[in-house]
C-alpha cells in the first residue's frame, strides 16, 4: 500500500500529469454543469382538466404558443412512432449515435448539402432548450450536453421532455397541445395514423398549415406507417386503415368548458406561483356542460328583461370541492354582456343570504330558541329604517319563520340583540373575507346586505355548516376546525382532521337552521314556491339586494351545495329582479341534475336537550306559561331567556275587567295567566292572529291604580333622527306618527311641544311637519295615561 502511495506522488509532481488531471477536472465541472438550470424556461400555457383528467379549458402562453406544461407521460403509440421515425437506436445510444452521425455525414457529403442532421432524440431535446442555431460547433455542442442529459435521466424522460417541447407547426409546441389543436383530443386516444401524422411534424412543423403541404405531410405520415408495419409494430390491417385517416387541416378551438374558472386558476396561480400551470380541477364534465346550458336558457328569458348575467356554483359537501363553475354566461361576441366578468368571485351586495348565518349564531349563543318570537313593527334604529319586503309587518313572529319568511324587521332586532360587532367578527371566522372595512360602516344594515360578498364564500360558508352537521355523529359529538373552509377547485386528498369538543357553530344550532330554510319563501309568493317543488329536500334561502341589483338563491342538502346568482355586471337594477323570480327557478333546475336523494340531516342528539317550551312565546316556559310543550332544543338553550310575555293578571269575577285590591275584594279577584304583548307588537299581531285575546281594561274604578303600560308610540322611537323630504312645491313634507293603545275605543290626544294637535280614536294616525331641530311628542289617552318620546328632523 505505502508503494502505491508513494508511486502515486511521485507520479503527480510531473508537469504534465498534473496538468492532464486539472483539464480533466475542469472538464468533468465542465460536463456536469453544462445544461441549463432549469432546462426549459418557456412559459406554458394555464390549463384545467376535470376530476377524470379531461381538458376543460386552456389559455394561449404569454410568448404567443400553445405550450401546455410538461408532461412526464408519454403515450405507448408516440414512443414507438417517434422512435421508429426519429431514432431507432434511442433506447441504447447514450445522448450521440455515430452510427446516425456517420451515415448523415456521408448523405450530406454525397448530395452537397445538408439533408440530414443525424441528430438523436436526446440531441434534439438540448438543441429545443438551448435554441441553438444549426452549424458544426453547435452539433458537437449538442452531443457533449446530450451525453451529459443522459447520465441524469432515464430514457423515459427525456422522451417526455422532447414530447413536451418539439414544435407541431404554427405556435403549437408539445404532443398534449397539438393533440387537441388538430385533433380535437387528448393524445392517449389518437389512432395509429393520427398519432404517426404527430411523430412526423416535429421534424418539419410547418408542414400543418391550413391549405399548404398537406401532400407531402400525408406521404411522410404513411412512410412512417409502413416502418411501424415492417417493424412488426402493426399489424397489416391496422396500417391500412390507419392510411385512409386523413391529416390534419387547420387547428382547431379548444375546449372552453370553463373559462372563468380557468381565468381564477390563473389568477391565483400568479399572485402564489406554485407548481405547474395545469391542474387537475374536481369539475365534472357533464354536470359542468348541462348547468351551462341551463343558465343559457335562463339567460335568453331574463335578457328580455335586460337582465344580462347569471352565475352558478355546485359544491360538493363532503370536501368542499367544486363540481361545477359557472361564472357567466359565455357571450364574448356581444361585449354589452360583459360575461368575462367572474361574478362567482365578485363582491356584490348579498340581499338576505346572511340571516341563517346570524340565526344558527344565535342559537348557537343561546339567545333565542328555534321559535321564539321577534319583534316585527316600524323600527327605527339609530336613523336606520328597515322594512319587510311586503312592506307589511306581523307585530311578533316565530324566529324560524322570520328567516323562512325572509322578514327584514325581526333579522334587524336580531342583529341588534346579537351587536353587528359581534356579527362581524363571526362572518370573518366564518371565512367571509370580503367585508373589509370596520363593522361600524356597515353597522345594522350588515344582516341585509349592507356589505359584500361572493357566491364562492357564501357557498362555501353555507356547504361548512352541512359539512360540520353531518361529521358530529361520525367524529362522536367532536368538532374539526377545519370543516370550515373555502370551497376548493383542485383535486385534493383529504387532511386527517384534528377534532375538538366545540366548534364555530354547534351541530344542534346548524341542525335548526336547515329547518327553518326548508321552506323559504317570500310574503305573498307562496303559490311560486310551490312550482319550485323537487323530489329531494332542499334548505335554501333567497336574497334580493336593495335596488333589485342582485338576485341570490342558494340551496344545501347533505351531499350538496348549489349557489346562483343573477343580475347585472354594472350594477344596474331591474324591476323584478329578485332572488325568487330570478335565482331559485335556475338553482331547483340545478338541484334536478343532482342524484336524488330523500336523506335529511340526522338530528344531532348529543347536542340537544328536552324542556319545556311555551307554545305561544317559543321561549323556554316560565311560572305563567300554561300551555308548554316538551321539546328537543340545542344545549344553549338552557341559557335562553323565560318566557317574558305571559303575566298574572287580576281579573273581576266575570273576567271582563282588570282589578285590584283597591277597588275589589281579594276574594273576589280571579287570578289568571295572560299571554300579553307590547302595545307596538300587539298592534299588528292580533289583526293576523285570531287566537290571541287582547287583555281586558282595568275597570273605570280601577284606573287611577292602574301601572300596566297599556299605550306606546310605534313611529317615532325615542331618539329618532328623521329626514322629512321636500315636496315638488319646495315644502317640507308631513311625517306620519303612529300609536297602539290596548283599550279599543279610547282616545288619545296629542301633543307636539306642548302644544295640542288633534285627537284620534281606534285608528291613532296624525300627519305632522315639525321644523328641523329636536322635538318632544306627548300622548295623552282619556284615562290620563301619558307617555312622551324626543325625537329630532335633520335639515338634509
Amino acid at each position: 500500500m505505502q508503494f502505491v502511495l508513494k508511486r502515486a506522488k511521485s507520479y503527480l509532481k510531473k508537469p504534465k500529469v498534473t496538468v492532464s488531471l486539472f483539464f480533466l477536472f475542469v472538464l468533468t465541472l465542465i460536463f456536469w454543469f453544462c445544461l441549463p438550470n432549469p432546462l426549459f424556461n418557456s412559459p406554458t400555457s394555464y390549463v384545467i382538466d376535470d376530476d377524470q383528467g379531461q381538458l376543460l379549458g386552456a389559455s394561449i402562453a404569454n410568448d404567443g404558443q400553445w405550450r401546455f406544461p410538461y408532461n412526464p407521460t408519454v403515450p405507448e403509440k408516440f414512443k414507438q412512432c417517434i422512435i421508429t421515425f426519429e431514432d431507432k437506436r434511442f433506447e441504447h445510444h447514450p445522448g450521440f449515435d455515430i452510427v446516425a452521425f456517420s451515415r448523415a455525414i456521408k448523405q450530406n457529403l454525397s448530395s452537397k448539402k445538408v439533408s440530414s442532421g443525424g441528430s438523436t432524440l436526446t440531441m434534439q431535446v438540448i438543441r429545443l432548450a438551448t435554441r441553438h442555431k444549426r452549424n458544426i460547433w453547435n452539433k458537437l455542442k449538442e452531443i457533449f450536453m446530450a451525453m451529459r442529459l443522459e447520465v441524469t435521466h432515464s430514457k423515459s424522460e427525456i422522451l417526455a421532455l422532447y414530447t413536451s417541447n418539439a414544435p407541431f407547426g404554427t405556435n403549437v409546441i408539445g404532443l398534449d397541445a397539438a393533440s387537441w389543436r388538430y385533433f380535437g383530443r387528448s393524445p392517449d386516444k389518437l389512432s395509429w395514423g393520427e398519432m404517426a401524422a404527430m411523430a412526423v411534424l416535429p421534424n418539419s412543423p410547418s408542414l400543418v398549415h391550413p391549405g399548404r403541404n398537406r401532400a407531402i405531410l400525408l406521404r411522410k405520415r404513411n412512410s412512417l406507417l409502413d416502418k411501424l408495419h415492417k417493424a412488426g409494430i402493426i399489424d397489416s390491417t391496422t396500417a391500412a386503415l390507419a392510411r385512409l385517416e386523413p391529416v390534419p387541416d387547420r387547428p382547431m378551438a379548444l375546449p372552453q368548458l370553463a373559462p372563468h374558472l380557468l381565468q381564477r386558476f390563473k389568477a391565483d396561480h400568479q399572485a402564489k406561483p406554485e407548481g405547474d400551470t395545469r391542474i387537475t380541477s374536481s369539475i365534472k364534465s357533464s354536470l359542468q356542460q348541462q348547468v351551462n346550458n341551463i343558465l343559457e336558457q335562463h339567460h335568453s328569458l331574463l335578457k328580455a328583461n335586460d337582465i344580462n348575467n347569471i352565475a352558478a356554483i355546485v359544491l360538493d359537501v363532503e370536501t368542499g370541492a367544486t363540481l361545477a363553475y359557472a361564472g357567466n354566461i359565455s357571450h364574448r361576441e356581444d361585449p354589452q354582456m360583459e360575461s368575462d366578468v367572474d361574478v362567482i368571485d365578485a363582491p356584490r351586495s348579498p340581499g338576505s343570504t346572511l340571516k341563517p348565518l346570524l340565526y344558527a349564531a344565535m342559537l348557537h349563543d343561546g339567545l333565542i330558541l328555534p321559535n321564539s318570537l321577534m319583534p316585527d313593527v316600524p323600527t327605527m334604529i339609530a336613523g336606520y329604517h328597515p322594512e319587510n319586503f311586503d312592506l307589511g309587518y306581523d307585530g311578533a313572529v316565530p324566529a324560524s319563520r322570520a328567516l323562512s319568511r325572509s322578514l327584514n324587521v325581526p333579522a334587524v332586532k336580531m342583529l341588534q340583540q346579537y351587536k353587528y360587532e359581534r356579527f362581524y367578527d363571526f362572518l370573518h371566522k366564518a371565512g367571509i373575507t370580503t367585508l373589509t372595512k370596520p363593522a361600524d360602516h356597515y353597522g345594522l344594515s350588515l344582516i341585509l346586505g349592507g356589505g359584500e360578498n361572493t357566491l364562492w364564500e357564501l357557498s362555501g360558508a353555507y356547504a361548512d355548516m352541512a359539512r360540520v352537521l353531518n361529521h358530529y355523529n361520525k367524529n362522536n359529538g367532536k368538532y374539526d376546525p377545519a370543516d370550515f373552509h373555502n370551497p376548493v377547485y383542485e383535486k385534493k386528498a383529504a387532511a386527517k382532521p384534528e377534532l375538538e369538543k366545540s366548534g364555530l357553530l354547534d351541530a344542534a344550532s346548524i341542525y335548526y337552521t336547515f329547518q327553518a330554510m326548508e321552506e323559504v319563501m317570500r310574503p305573498g309568493e307562496e303559490m311560486l314556491w310551490q312550482q319550485f317543488s323537487s323530489s329531494q329536500r332542499v334548505a335554501w334561502k333567497t336574497g334580493t339586494s336593495f335596488g333589485f341589483r342582485d338576485g341570490w338563491a342558494i340551496g344545501v342538502t347533505p351531499k350538496y351545495v348549489v349557489g346562483v346568482w343573477v343580475g347585472n355586471t354594472d350594477g344596474e337594477g331591474r324591476p323584478g329582479l329578485t332572488g325568487i323570480n330570478t335565482a331559485a327557478p335556475a338553482l331547483f333546475e340545478i338541484f334536478r341534475l343532482l342524484p336524488v336523494s330523500r336523506d335529511w340531516f340526522e338530528m344531532p342528539m348529543g347536542e340537544m336537550v328536552k324542556i319545556n317550551v311555551c307554545k305561544q312565546s317559543g321561549y323556554r316556559a316560565g311560572q305563567y306559561c300554561q300551555d308548554a310543550d316538551e321539546q328537543y332544543v340545542p344545549k344553549s338553550g338552557l341559557k335562553a331567556l323565560v318566557c317574558p310575555y305571559h303575566q298574572l293578571v287580576h281579573l273581576s269575577a266575570d273576567a271582563k275587567w282588570q282589578v285590584n285590591g283597591n277597588c275589589e275584594p281579594p276574594d273576589n279577584i280571579l287570578n289568571k295567566s295572560w299571554f300579553v304583548l307590547p302595545p307596538s307588537m300587539e298592534y299588528y299581531y292580533k289583526a293576523r292572529n285570531y287566537q290571541y285575546h287582547v287583555l281586558p281594561p282595568f275597570r273605570p274604578d280601577c284606573t287611577q291604580a292602574e301601572n300596566g303600560n297599556t299605550m306606546e308610540v310605534i313611529y317615532p322611537k325615542n331618539g329618532a333622527k328623521i329626514y322629512v323630504p321636500l315636496e315638488a312645491d319646495g315644502t317640507r313634507g308631513r311625517m306620519i306618527c303612529n300609536a297602539a293603545h290596548r283599550q279599543p275605543g279610547m282616545k288619545i290626544f296629542w301633543h307636539l311641544d306642548d302644544q295640542y294637535v288633534g285627537e284620534t280614536k281606534d285608528f291613532h294616525q296624525v300627519a305632522l311637519n315639525p321644523p328641523p331641530g329636536k322635538h318632544i311628542l306627548t300622548l295623552v289617552d282619556g284615562n290620563g295615561n301619558t307617555i312622551s318620546i324626543e325625537f329630532e328632523v335633520l335639515k338634509k
